[in-house]
């Protein structure tokens, strides 16, 4: 019984944080610009839940001890290379037809990490694609995949990952812009779900922010 009742609980605890999470993604597209609440949320309720269900490391979605193994599978190299590809094709056709990114991306990222290469916006670059992965996948594509099969979860998961990262500006550009963050999401998540596990999508998520910095910083 006290089992069943531990379930009910990480049941509604998952669910009240996914409802949050969802409605903080929207606030930017009405000037509130909350949207970073959703990582905050899902962090926390990751290890409420983790507390809860009291899981092997190895099952709860961030066992540091497998990335070494997880590595060695040949495969995963492909989903996690490819969102740094989806990042140089983004900036290759933007600045074909749509330079005016690039400028956007830059203010837009500057405003909560330097573009510039140096130890402490490393280490802030690290530090929020492990947050986003934790909570948007180690949390809530991980909890919203017992209800629903992969490929939705990773549709609904990735468009609110996208909606959280709008900021307003010129519609095309705005809209450029999340059709790749959206795609890129659906590849951390991607390698989230071969994985099980956030540290190797989180490495994904890093290299892919790092290869754009590094190519703002020589245009």
């Amino acid at each position: 019984m006290e089992s069943i009742e531990s379930m009910r609980k990480v049941k509604r605890i998952s669910l009240i944080a996914m409802v949050l999470m969802t409605l903080f993604s929207f606030t930017n597209l009405i000037g509130f610009n909350m949207a970073g609440m959703s990582v905050i949320l899902g962090v926390v309720f990751f290890f409420i839940n983790d507390a809860i269900e009291k899981q092997p490391t190895r099952d709860n979605g961030l066992d540091i001890k497998a990335i070494g193994s997880n590595l060695k599978d040949k495969r995963i190299w492909f989903w996690i290379v490819l969102p740094l590809i989806m990042d140089a094709i983004c900036i290759a056709i933007s600045l074909l037809f749509l330079p005016e990114y690039i400028e956007y991306e830059i203010e837009r990222a500057g405003a909560f990490v330097s573009i510039k290469l140096g130890i402490l916006p490393i280490l802030q670059f690290l530090f929020f694609a492990l947050g986003e992965e934790i909570a948007w996948r180690a949390f809530f594509q991980k909890q919203l995949n017992k209800a629903l099969p992969i490929v939705p979860v990773l549709l609904i998961s990735s468009l609110l990952f996208a909606l959280g990262h709008f900021e307003v500006g010129n519609p095309v550009i705005v809209l450029y812009g999340l059709f790749f963050t959206f795609i890129n999401s659906i590849l951390y998540g991607m390698v989230f779900y071969k994985t099980n596990n956030a540290w190797v999508s989180t490495i994904s998520h890093f290299v892919a922010n790092i290869f754009s910095v590094i190519i703002f910083i020589l245009l």
